[in-house]
């Protein structure tokens, strides 16, 4: 019994600090990078649909064709200066219900279409530039105040010469494959001759990769390169170096895409779905309170206390990931905090069954959790494998749905069984003669039973 008092006044002390941190990142200009990410739909914003045209890509490549194309426009609405932007391939298939490969934009706090419009239809320009002889003489100080233009000087070779670039790991002396991932480069007849004049005369020089005007990649040339092949290694990781063979292989050979829809929503609509979501939110918690409180008495008060705690947790998680809230996803979180109160529900019926027998409240409480668990965990396992199908299969709006649902039951469990129960057993004193006061049965007790 002291040792669960001890971890419920250290539960209480820590949450209390987790629930300072989530109220100080909504309030304080100093944690503003921890406040809500919101969604388009509360913050406002533009959304935009692109129908790509794969016909000319093979079958097998059109996958990565399509991970490229949202990367290279991810890149731009990112320097577009865009809060949390949605960029998302959607499948056809039967589950979608579409026909063609879709790409689906949301760019939170845009209101002007056509800028953002303009931003994304641009062609991706990948291309090999060169330092410029003055700009080596620059400090890092320098540097920073530099435009592209003032560093490096265009070679004319671009993603029209490359043919095509693969991954490929490095191989020690005796053949066998170290697995350090390099980029192997193949280029066209025409990138051949430019290629080996570039790097017959800069030998020794950078020849930077860039692509939408971001370096992507800055390799040193070693030496003469005349049949057209190169290596670029540059200490990646497996996935970079895949990602930079997607953007070489595409980057200058994009998917094509046409605009087939676009939907702006107003930030007034958006303060709107966030105040009626969060009252809604509100009316739905103290609802539950008071249930629990009437009636399972004691056990529903800590009960209560549980699902602040859960609470606090839940939103302090959303704002570490970070998890973008969107309507959707407010509604999912409202409808976890209903079904983390089941766990209890079921705990405390269990408990109520142990009580009629006339065992004592610990002993009841302990076999009433026992008994539960199974129920708990069956049920919480439906949920969480139908929040991982909607994130899986789901657009934005139902991905966020489904992200603040399958959280939501993975912590309700936690404070259900864990929280939950330390708080109980510290106020459950063991008994051996079952001799408990009338009033103290009373509080342990549920419903219309005395």
């Amino acid at each position: 019994m002291l040792k669960h008092r001890i971890i419920s006044i250290f539960l209480v002390i820590l949450v209390a600090g987790i629930g300072f941190f989530v109220y100080k990142s909504q309030t304080s200009p100093t944690w503003s990078k921890y406040a809500f990410k919101l969604g388009l739909d509360l913050n406002g914003g533009t959304e935009l649909t692109y129908r790509a045209d794969v016909s000319k890509v093979k079958s097998g490549s059109v996958g990565d064709a399509m991970s490229s194309l949202r990367d290279v426009i991810e890149r731009r609405v990112n320097l577009f200066g865009v809060g949390e932007p949605v960029v998302q391939v959607v499948n056809p298939g039967i589950v979608s219900g579409l026909s063609d490969w879709r790409l689906l934009v949301e760019l939170p706090g845009v209101a002007d279409i056509e800028q953002a419009v303009a931003l994304i239809g641009k062609t991706p320009q990948l291309e090999f530039q060169l330092v410029r002889p003055e700009a080596k003489n620059f400090t890092a100080e320098e540097l920073k105040n530099k435009t592209i233009d003032e560093v490096f000087l265009p070679t004319g070779l671009d993603g029209q010469y490359i043919g095509s670039a693969a991954l490929q790991f490095t191989n020690s002396g005796s053949g066998q494959i170290s697995g350090q991932p390099i980029v192997a480069l193949t280029l066209n007849p025409e990138g051949k001759d430019l290629f080996g004049k570039i790097t017959k005369e800069h030998k020794g020089e950078v020849l930077a990769i860039f692509l939408d005007g971001v370096i992507i990649s800055s390799p040193v040339i070693q030496d003469e390169i005349t049949d057209g092949k190169a290596v670029i290694s540059g200490g990646f990781t497996t996935e970079e170096a895949k990602s930079l063979v997607r953007d070489l292989n595409y980057g200058a050979l994009p998917v094509p895409v046409e605009l087939i829809s676009t939907q702006t929503i107003g930030a007034s609509l958006g303060e709107n779905a966030k105040t009626a979501g969060v009252k809604a939110g509100i009316w739905g918690f103290a609802l539950i309170v008071i249930f629990l409180i009437f009636w399972y008495r004691l056990p529903g008060f800590l009960a209560s206390v549980s699902l602040v705690i859960y609470i606090i947790l839940s939103l302090a998680i959303f704002k570490l990931i970070p998890v973008t809230l969107t309507a959707a996803g407010i509604a999912g979180f409202i409808l976890s905090i209903g079904m983390a109160v089941d766990a209890n529900i079921l705990i405390f019926e269990r408990t109520k069954e142990e009580l009629k027998k006339g065992k004592s409240i610990y002993d009841a409480l302990h076999e009433g959790f026992s008994r539960a668990w199974l129920s708990i965990r069956d049920s919480n396992i439906s949920s969480i494998i139908t929040a991982i199908i909607l994130f899986w299969l789901g657009t934005s709006a139902i991905k966020g749905f489904a992200l603040t649902l399958g959280i939501g039951v993975l912590i309700s469990m936690l404070t259900a069984i864990t929280i939950s129960r330390t708080f109980l057993f510290a106020v459950a004193k063991k008994s051996f003669d079952n001799n408990e006061s009338k009033f103290k049965k009373f509080l342990f007790s549920n419903g219309l039973h005395m």
